[in-house]
């Protein structure tokens, strides 16, 4: 286990938060207002939620920060008002009016009003970070986002949008951390040189949520104190502590010992373990995420699209969910999670290194070619690596896994200098877009884009794809536009530079006195308010 080094926060729970590297001996019961839990946190890059686009940060941001809509889940995820009371929208689909919520406010108590929102969007839009494509897509640039984006009083907002979107669509965007309102008055109060506070809050947070930060240590913990004054009552808890526990046997021990409440990052083997542990429980959940290679095509071999097809031949899909993943993943072939409109279940790849070998010597490429994979460092994602560059090895291909934390890795591949990148992609929101956005539009393949999806990490250029996602976020007819996403899926398997293989099922384990855990389909529906104690 590494060293964890101590928090600065309250006396009452620092020796919780104090470990060495070698405990032996088990810290007392965390205290009965404090949920404690294990994760693997080094994929954090901001706590901004202009810039958080990563698993852990977009989860952190979605306990902090309010947002004009959210979700359900007890409902089928459906759409609820959240900071808005209400809202209407034009028969033309082009201009939404939002009614805020009154007396709600922010953490540093100043009141929210309809200047904030229109800041928020503003900020993120000219930030223009890793998720701003996702507000950028309705039309809105720096310099007309104040004009679409309008507060004609305190507790009213207008927005217009460039095209009549299917309003669901549009209303589960502003579900998205990218669209979290923010205390313009105190985030102006920490800007330095322009740079909207974003230096402040990769750090803090300036939000109206149900927690604001106590102390954040890159790739160690978060502790986040609890809004008592939250609008929609206070959390069940006091305080949440997250530790960075990289490997999951460490997870578990601490899990049996009861120094943390949720192990979240538990193995096959060590789910396996636990289930016999009269003290412990198991929670599951289905999330929308994504297991996948990405192949960029500045490779001269990724180029060539029987060499994407061939390594699609060479990944043991059944072996790995066997002895690797059982329980915690399952096989998946397309770009649409299970469970959203127009997803699929085909699976047209299956381990077949004669077939891959054919494919290769198509492509000029008989004896296979050597080649890197960046890959982070924790489990499962570094043994799945290496049971691909097994398999590939019976090709020809010499495959060097170049390993990294996530926040190493996640910079290589959104500056595009990686050969391959394995990792997961998550859902912004519970729309079909959401996914057919970053694996099938690349808008502008040149190094100054402007929208940086997946498909332009991997330099993918596909004009007439793109024309055909784009145009199907403006079909009315669900059934039509399910149709057109099973389309695109099947092509997509085809031709993509993405290899595509599994699907999460998120499983933590939690002590028998922890309640109310919920797993929501998206990192930003993982909520630790309704978490309670006995």
């Amino acid at each position: 286990m590494r060293h964890v080094a101590k928090l600065m926060v309250a006396s009452a729970f620092t020796a919780l938060l104090a470990t060495t590297a070698q405990t032996t001996v088990a810290l007392a019961q965390t205290p009965k207002d404090t949920v404690v839990m294990a994760k693997q946190i080094d994929d954090i890059i901001s706590l901004d939620p202009a810039e958080a686009f990563e698993f852990s940060g977009v989860e952190v941001v979605t306990n902090l920060y309010d947002k004009l809509m959210g979700v359900d889940l007890a409902k089928n995820n459906e759409l609820v008002p959240e900071l808005a009371q209400s809202w209407s929208v034009t028969p033309d689909n082009l201009t939404y009016t939002f009614k805020l919520r009154p007396g709600v406010k922010f953490h540093s108590g100043n009141p929210l009003t309809a200047a904030d929102v229109v800041y928020s969007f503003q900020r993120a839009v000219t930030l223009n970070k890793s998720p701003g494509f996702i507000l950028a897509q309705f039309g809105f640039t720096k310099d007309n986002v104040t004009e679409k984006v309008k507060a004609t009083d305190d507790s009213t907002l207008v927005i217009t949008v460039s095209k009549p979107f299917a309003p669901t669509f549009f209303l589960n965007c502003l579900t998205s951390g990218v669209a979290s309102i923010v205390d313009s008055k105190l985030v102006k109060a920490n800007e330095k040189d322009g740079d909207w506070g974003n230096g402040w809050l990769k750090q803090n947070s300036a939000g109206s949520g149900a927690y604001k930060v106590r102390a954040y240590r890159p790739n160690e913990q978060y502790a986040l104190d609890a809004n008592e004054s939250w609008y929609k009552g206070a959390p069940k808890n006091k305080r949440i502590i997250v530790r960075h526990v990289a490997e999951p046997a460490s997870q578990r021990l601490l899990l049996e010992k009861g120094d943390i409440d949720i192990a979240r990052n538990l193995s096959k083997d060590q789910l396996t373990a636990v289930k016999a542990n009269k003290d412990i429980e198991l929670v599951q959940g289905d999330k929308g995420y994504i297991l996948y290679l990405g192949l960029n095509t500045k490779n001269p071999n990724f180029a060539k699209p029987e060499v994407r097809e061939a390594l699609k031949y060479l990944v043991d899909y059944a072996s790995i969910e066997r002895n690797i993943v059982e329980g915690t993943y399952k096989a998946h072939q397309s770009f649409l999670p299970k469970g959203f409109l127009g997803a699929i279940d085909d699976k047209p790849y299956t381990f077949n290194p004669a077939k891959a070998k054919e494919l290769l010597a198509k492509a000029g490429l008989p004896n296979g070619f050597s080649v890197t994979m960046d890959v982070r460092s924790v489990s499962p994602i570094t043994d799945i690596a290496q049971a691909i560059q097994s398999t590939w090895g019976q090709a020809g291909i010499k495959l060097e896994l170049i390993p990294g934390d996530g926040k190493q890795t996640l910079t290589k591949y959104r500056a595009r200098t990686h050969d391959i990148y394995i990792g997961q992609w998550g859902p912004d929101y519970l729309d079909p877009h959401t996914n057919a956005e970053t694996f099938a539009i690349n808008e502008n393949n040149n190094e100054d884009a402007k929208s940086k999806t997946l498909a332009w990490r991997n330099a993918w250029d596909i004009p007439e794809m793109t024309k055909t996602t784009q145009a199907n976020v403006l079909e009315q007819d669900a059934a039509k536009r399910a149709a057109v996403y099973g389309d695109l899926q099947r092509e997509h398997q085809k031709v993509s530079p993405f290899v595509i293989m599994f699907q999460q099922v998120e499983v933590s384990a939690e002590r028998k006195n922890v309640k109310n855990w919920v797993i929501g389909p998206s990192s930003d529906t993982n909520f630790y308010a309704p978490i309670a104690k006995n």
